[in-house]
C-alpha cells in the first residue's frame, strides 16, 4: 500500500527470528513477489505534463505515421570509463583482512575520474556516425561545428528533403545561433518551443538505444563497435513505437512512461 514504511528482507527475518533464505523464499515461493529496484525518472510539474500533452497532439495533428518515421532523434551521453560500482554488490569471504587483500580485496580507482561524451542520432533506418567528444565541453559551437553538420549529411542521405531533425532543451541545442542553423538547414526541425521538457521517454536513444550500448576497457573503441551492433529491428520497433507513446501519453494525461 501506498506510505506503508519499507522493511528489507534482512530485517524483516531479525524481527520474525528466522532466516533471511526463510523469509526470501516466502516471499518469491509462497506469495508470488519478486525484489524491484526502486526506477529514477525526470520530476514533472503540471505545467510539463502540460506541454507533453500539446506536444504529442501537435505531432498527432500535423505528422503523418510516415513522417515520424523520417525523424532524426539525437542525444549525447557522458560514459564513464571506470564504469559504476557498487560495494554492496561486490563481497569477498574470507578469514581475515589480509587474505581479502591477498584475494583481490582493494579496488584501486583513479582520482580524477575518465569520462567521454558522445552524440549519436537514431532513425527508423539506422544510427548516425557516432560524435566523440574527447576534450572540453560542449557549448554551442561545437555543437554547430561538430555535430549539426554531420546529422544534416546523415538525415538527408537517408530521407532527403522528407527528414525531420529532434533534439532536446539541453543549453547547446536551445542557443539562438544552434535554432537558427537547424530551421536554416533541416527540412523540418522540431524546436525549442515544441519539443517538452523533462522528455527521456519520448527519445528511442534514451528509452531503447544507449541500454544496448555498453563501456569497456577501451571506452571510445568499444563505443563504435557497440553502435554498429545496434539490430536494425531494435531501432526500427523504438521508431515505430514513438506515435504510440504519443497517444500513451496523453492517455496517462502526461505523466512519465514506463
Amino acid at each position: 500500500m501506498k506510505g506503508r514504511k519499507r522493511v528489507s528482507s534482512r530485517k524483516l527475518a531479525r524481527e520474525l527470528g528466522i532466516s533471511r533464505t526463510s523469509v526470501q523464499r516466502v516471499l518469491s515461493d509462497d506469495l508470488g513477489l519478486h525484489a524491484y529496484k526502486i526506477q529514477n525518472e525526470p520530476l514533472l510539474t503540471d505545467e510539463h505534463k502540460e506541454k507533453r500533452i500539446q506536444f504529442a497532439n501537435w505531432i498527432r495533428t500535423n505528422f503523418r505515421k510516415e513522417d515520424t518515421m523520417k525523424i532524426l532523434f539525437s542525444d549525447e551521453k557522458m560514459f564513464d570509463i571506470d564504469g559504476v560500482y557498487n560495494s554492496q554488490n561486490d563481497r569477498i569471504w574470507s578469514a581475515n583482512c589480509s587474505e581479502v587483500d591477498a584475494k583481490g580485496g582493494i579496488r584501486q580507482k583513479r582520482k580524477f575520474l575518465q569520462k567521454v561524451m558522445v552524440w549519436l542520432g537514431v532513425c527508423s533506418k539506422g544510427v548516425s556516425p557516432l560524435v566523440i567528444f574527447e576534450n572540453g565541453t560542449v557549448d554551442h559551437d561545437r555543437y554547430v561545428k561538430e555535430v549539426l553538420p554531420i546529422a544534416l549529411k546523415y538525415g538527408n542521405d537517408i530521407f532527403g528533403s522528407g527528414l525531420t531533425y529532434q533534439q532536446d532543451g539541453a543549453m547547446p541545442h536551445t542557443h539562438t545561433k544552434t535554432q537558427e542553423w537547424c530551421i536554416n538547414n533541416f527540412p523540418c526541425f522540431l524546436d525549442k518551443d515544441h519539443w517538452p521538457p523533462n522528455s527521456l521517454d519520448l527519445n528511442p536513444l534514451d528509452y531503447c538505444i544507449w541500454d544496448t550500448v555498453t563501456s569497456k576497457k577501451t571506452l571510445i573503441v568499444a563505443l563504435k563497435r557497440a553502435v554498429h551492433k545496434v539490430s536494425q529491428d531494435a531501432v526500427f520497433e523504438s521508431c515505430s513505437s514513438w506515435i504510440n507513446r504519443l497517444y500513451r501519453l496523453v492517455q496517462n494525461k502526461g505523466n512519465y512512461l514506463k
